[in-house]
């Protein structure tokens, strides 16, 4: 794969320089945009919004930024986009953490884990993902059932299509863990904390825009 131009959403709450570093280890060329006007300017064919604290923050950035709306158009298109983490839950409608309202691209609402006292919440550390749907691109070289990810968060996704889901992890019961629709995709844990399983999660993404 030719070295491939991967722009990156900067919303002052994202583990930047974790993204960037993942994206240059499987062969990409990251470029961090800030507004609209970056985006265009950086002429990359795959977008990746990673996050982590509050929804509130994030959802707030991309709206004062004006790339709320670049993300909406992005999407609608098919085009290449990968979400991490909040970067996923900003996707959805709205969010029981502050009752806060996302971009609203896909139905659904995220909400806070309710499990036994034995859990601990936030979900943090390793966990086993099982892919959902057949064949999907960014499990290419991953094991259906049984490669784990690296997971820091506290609430979790619910789409109201089920159609959506591409990936799901056990935690005291089963929640969404990736989503995917064409080339457009999110996940729940954090790739770049992943190690290899997680760069491979980063080079498929990559292999997608480059197609």
């Amino acid at each position: 794969m030719n070295m491939i131009t991967i722009a990156v959403i900067d919303t002052g709450i994202c583990n930047l320089r974790s993204v960037t570093k993942a994206l240059e280890a499987v062969g990409a060329s990251p470029r961090v945009v800030r507004s609209p006007a970056e985006l265009a300017a950086a002429g990359a064919p795959g977008l990746v919004l990673p996050g982590v604290g509050a929804l509130r923050d994030c959802v707030a950035s991309l709206h004062t930024s004006g790339l709320a709306g670049s993300v909406r158009a992005w999407i609608a298109a098919d085009r290449p986009f990968l979400g991490v983490c909040l970067g996923m839950q900003a996707l959805f409608d709205r969010s029981e953490e502050g009752n806060v309202t996302g971009l609203g691209i896909f139905p659904g609402e995220v909400v806070r884990f309710r499990r036994p006292p034995e859990l601990k919440i936030p979900h943090m550390g390793w966990n086993t993902v099982r892919f959902v749907q057949p064949r999907p691109a960014l499990g290419t070289g991953l094991s259906p059932d049984s490669d784990a990810f690296y997971f820091v968060h506290s609430f979790h996704c619910v789409p109201a299509d089920r159609a959506l889901v591409l990936a799901e992890c056990d935690y005291g019961g089963v929640f969404t863990a990736a989503i995917a629709r064409g080339r457009v995709f999110a996940t729940q844990f954090h790739p770049e904390k992943s190690q290899a399983k997680g760069l491979q999660i980063y080079r498929n993404f990559a292999t997608v825009a480059a197609a």
